[in-house]
């Protein structure tokens, strides 16, 4: 554990370090007063306004980073043959993966904090106070985190197995596809050839939900989750990451790092 969180640290620290973090939080900021000017222009409806443009400001600016901080995370450290110094030393392959996870999740919920205070700063600027429905986008938010959680599992996965390029095409397709998994089970309802049905059921149930954890637009109107589906939610992305990082680890410790 002191070896996982060792590489945690380091990865944190030189995520930190990248400039894009910076850049992608300054412009989140920037989207955000943007949303509360917005809100002001709109008659009657500005809260909803702002908190919808808010958390999708907090949402994309996210993906960005889980995606394209996370495809490097293994390519680069064997681009820069830095991990042949580590893999040297008393850590397995599976400790410097989980270790490059968490890592990467830490920077995400560090910068969603950051992203989260400056949206309920602005937020009680223009409403004077804060009351109980302005949780509702606390709770929108906890899910933003939970999908880029699996959003880093899938980019970590691809980043041993392809060049950063490709990791980003797949991941970010892999992204918009989890978002349309809805319409995939319709699909398959209602495809007319029962291989086709099977494959779209499969890939209804394989592939990770993500637009299961979309829940900006309820929150926009003060509507608070269930705590059974908190529990739910929080329960998938737990076993579906943990899933990804053991497949990204079968991977790792087959590969030839010569």
């Amino acid at each position: 554990m002191s070896r996982i969180a060792a590489i945690a640290v380091h990865t944190f620290k030189e995520s930190v370090r990248e400039k894009v973090l910076y850049n992608l939080v300054v412009f989140a900021f920037l989207m955000i007063g943007a949303g509360l000017i917005l809100g002001t222009v709109s008659v009657g409806i500005n809260e909803i306004a702002f908190v919808n443009l808010g958390l999708s400001a907090i949402s994309v600016f996210g993906l960005l980073i889980a995606v394209f901080i996370g495809i490097s995370l293994v390519w680069k450290e064997m681009e820069r043959r830095t991990l042949y110094n580590v893999l040297s030393k008393p850590v397995a392959r599976a400790e410097f993966i989980i270790g490059k996870f968490f890592g990467l999740v830490l920077t995400l919920a560090v910068n969603t904090a950051i992203m989260t205070a400056g949206f309920y700063l602005v937020l009680w600027y223009e409403k004077g106070r804060l009351a109980a429905p302005d949780l509702a986008p606390l709770e929108a938010i906890y899910f933003i985190l939970l999908q880029l959680t699996l959003v880093v599992g899938v980019a970590l996965l691809f980043s041993t197995t392809s060049s950063p390029a490709l990791s980003a095409v797949f991941t970010l397709s892999l992204y918009v596809i989890g978002n349309l998994l809805d319409d995939l089970r319709v699909l398959g309802e209602q495809a007319g050839s029962g291989g086709l049905r099977g494959l779209l059921r499969l890939l209804s149930v394989v592939l990770p939900d993500f637009g299961a954890f979309s829940d900006i637009a309820p929150a926009a109107h003060g509507e608070l989750v269930p705590g059974g589906r908190i529990f739910t939610h929080s329960l998938y992305a737990v076993l579906y990451a943990t899933v990804l990082v053991s497949a990204t680890i079968l991977i790792f410790e087959r590969k030839d790092l010569r």
